[in-house]
Formats: C-alpha cells, sequence, structure tokens
C-alpha cells in the first residue's frame, strides 16, 4: 500500500532481552501452549507483517542480535540497521531508526519495540487513517488507547521525527510527547494494550492461552 504522506515503519529489536533470558525479536508468536501446532513466526516477523500493508518501507534497529535477526528482517522484506551502542537506551535506536526514515525518503513514522505483539489489523487501520486526518489540523502525533493505557504503535510526523533526532541521545521519548502533548490525538482501540512491553519469561508464557495473530 502506497502511503501518501510517506509512512515509515520503524522497529525497534536492539535490546539485549536480559530478563527474559533469550533475544525477545525470535520468541515465537502468538505464543502457544504445549499441546498447540508451533508458531510460524517470531515476534519480529509478525511485526513487519503486520506494519507492511500501511506503511511505505519498514526499517529494523538491531544491536548485538544483528546477525541473527537479519535473516527474519530480510525475508520479510523490511530494511535493517544497527545500533552500535544499544547500551546508551531505546532512545539512541529511536534516533538512529528515524535518521533511516528519512534516508528512505519518508517523512513520517509507524514506531513499535518489537515486545509490544502487533494490534489487530483494523486497529492498525484506524490509527492510521486517523493519522492522515490529524496532520491536516497541525497534529504532529498519533498512539492507540484503551481503558486510559496508551501502547504502540506511534506514528509520527516530520516535526516529531526532527524533535526526536534533535534532542540529546539521554534524553526520553515519553517526556519528548509529554512536552509536545498538544500535538498528539490518542485514538480508542479494543486491543488490550496490556500485554506490551513483554520482559521475563513468565509475562511471555501468560500470553500462551489468550494471544492469537492479528486479524
Amino acid at each position: 500500500m502506497q502511503d501518501p504522506f510517506g509512512l515509515c515503519g520503524v522497529i525497534l529489536a536492539a535490546g539485549e532481552s536480559s530478563r527474559m533470558g533469550t533475544d525477545k525479536a525470535l520468541l515465537p508468536w502468538p505464543p502457544t501452549g504445549p499441546d498447540a501446532a508451533p508458531s510460524c513466526h517470531t515476534l519480529l516477523s509478525a511485526a513487519i507483517l503486520a506494519l507492511e500493508p500501511h506503511t511505505r518501507a519498514i526499517v529494523v534497529v538491531a544491536g548485538k542480535n544483528a546477525d541473527s535477526i537479519a535473516k527474519i528482517a530480510g525475508a520479510c522484506g523490511a530494511y535493517m540497521v544497527r545500533n552500535p551502542d544499544p547500551g546508551r537506551g531505546q532512545f539512541s535506536s529511536l534516533q538512529i531508526g528515524l535518521r533511516a526514515v528519512l534516508q528512505h525518503n519518508c517523512d513520517s513514522a509507524m514506531i513499535t519495540p518489537v515486545d509490544c505483539p502487533p494490534l489487530a489489523s483494523p486497529s492498525l487501520t484506524s490509527l492510521r487513517e486517523s493519522f492522515q486526518r490529524a496532520v491536516q489540523h497541525d497534529i504532529w502525533g498519533v498512539a492507540p488507547e484503551n481503558n486510559g493505557k496508551h501502547g504502540h504503535p506511534l506514528l509520527i510526523s516530520h516535526e516529531f521525527i526532527r524533535a526526536f533526532i534533535d534532542a540529546p541521545v539521554d534524553s526520553n521519548a515519553r517526556d519528548i510527547l509529554h512536552a509536545f502533548s498538544p500535538r498528539m490525538v490518542y485514538v480508542p482501540v479494543p486491543d488490550d494494550l496490556s500485554r506490551a512491553g513483554m520482559n521475563t519469561p513468565e509475562e511471555y508464557a501468560s500470553h500462551a492461552d489468550n494471544a492469537g495473530p492479528a486479524s
């Protein structure tokens, strides 16, 4: 799907997954119970395939795991860039990903950490359409919301891209969004946003019985 606003997907996958004990990007998604058939997708491939219909290109930001996830990114048609020092924090990966967005001649971005399972396709469509309307009214960003909880993906215009890139590397994306809160709109979605940001095996396993693929 060609997006008139030059929307580029950005998947942040450079974390070391220390609490999970294994690379979160490579975890099967949806997770399956002991009696179920193995999942054919990982969190990374599921994210790429979910964003693909809504974006012009997709950039995956890798870290020390670049070699292990390169095949998945390539097979799904995504570009990959490497954060040479992911220990600086996720914001450094975000800046690297957004610079790649501009290098791909896109002027807006659809951003998600790899450990935030993709929303259902109708919700992603709603977010994209809301973003396309919002930017016409000087809104710079759109994100999903459910029962007061905000989630991903975050859709941002060129103005927010510049604000993120120009900020110090030790900045926090949440603080920047808060500083420009009048430029943000939150779109209600039916998806459960509480499963975002899985960090431990227990949190991942808790979704084995109720997580399903995006539809």
